[in-house]
């Protein structure tokens, strides 16, 4: 397996009947951002984007134009209500570079997942919460951690999507200790979200080989699109 060794910044379009929003916790209507295909232009030079179908992952219908729109124009790695086969394979078909899978990879469908579109396209959500893994929308906690799954999924994807959901949306600084434990636990590449804030905050995970995921920095202006880029083709 090819391991990719220059780590990228990865802004964020989560997606929610049709609009671009931030959502605090998972829960909360932060802010609406201007169309997708405005949103995508802003985004230009990014190496990838992450596009999150938030009314899939509710289960209350999906975005597919949008997300078909979006993954002609970009690299874009996409997640939201991914349980099953059929799903994962139909955001394959949309054009999705690879596809996150979160809560199906606790069940037995992640082995149906894998034989439909192959581990190269499968980049695993670990959320993390009070140190335990958390799905189904972060309403359930598992007794496992982040780090001990990093081993179960090594053999099933490329790569991992690891938030930190105690300060996911919030604007409050991340846990770069976490992320270094999770870094020295995998060589597959590992994305980080969760509470990225700060310049700092990002210079820090790129330093240890680990993707960052920007949202609600982004979208508030805490982070200039700008300086981002910079940092990233460093």
């Amino acid at each position: 397996m090819n391991i990719r060794r220059n780590p990228i910044v990865v802004p964020c379009i989560d997606i929610q009947s049709g609009k671009v929003v931030q959502l605090i916790q998972g829960k909360t209507k932060a802010l609406e951002g201007p169309d997708p295909l405005e949103m995508l232009e802003k985004f230009a030079g990014f190496e990838e984007i992450q596009v999150i179908d938030l009314d899939a992952a509710m289960g209350v219908g999906d975005n597919a134009p949008i997300i078909e729109m979006l993954a002609s124009r970009a690299k874009c790695r996409v997640g939201g209500g991914v349980r099953t086969a059929l799903r994962a394979q139909k955001l394959v078909d949309l054009g999705a570079h690879r596809v996150i899978v979160g809560t199906a990879a606790f069940t037995p469908e992640i082995q149906n997942i894998v034989d439909s579109v192959g581990r190269q396209k499968l980049v695993v959500a670990l959320d993390s919460k009070s140190g335990k893994v958390v799905v189904d929308g972060w309403a359930t906690t598992l007794n496992t951690t982040a780090q001990e799954s990093l081993a179960q999924f090594s053999e099933l994807c490329s790569g991992f999507l690891c938030t930190y959901v105690d300060k996911e949306g919030m604007m409050q600084g991340t846990d770069l200790d976490w992320f270094a434990q999770l870094r020295a636990a995998t060589k597959l590449e590992i994305t980080a979200a969760g509470g990225i804030t700060t310049l700092d905050d990002v210079r820090a995970l790129l330093a240890m080989d680990i993707d960052v995921a920007i949202g609600m920095a982004i979208y508030t202006g805490g982070l200039s699109l700008a300086d981002l880029l910079r940092i990233s083709s460093k």
